[in-house]
């Protein structure tokens, strides 16, 4: 059950700031590497929350 509250919280603050850089105003090429890079660090958050991959970049989170 920690695993799945963990993995919602980190979603919504990801979620939070891929919003927030979606903002700015950056050019098309800058746009793609930017999105790109968000969908990599979407898939290492999950695989390290579930344990996949030493996730040691990530605080833990107790609830």
């Amino acid at each position: 059950m920690n695993i799945l509250i963990s993995l919602i919280v980190y979603l919504v603050i990801f979620g939070l700031i891929w919003w927030l850089v979606s903002l700015l105003p950056l050019p098309a090429p800058v746009a793609q590497i930017v999105r790109v890079l968000f969908i990599i660090l979407l898939i290492l958050i999950v695989l390290s929350v579930f344990g996949i991959i030493p996730g040691g970049y990530l605080p833990k989170l107790n609830l």
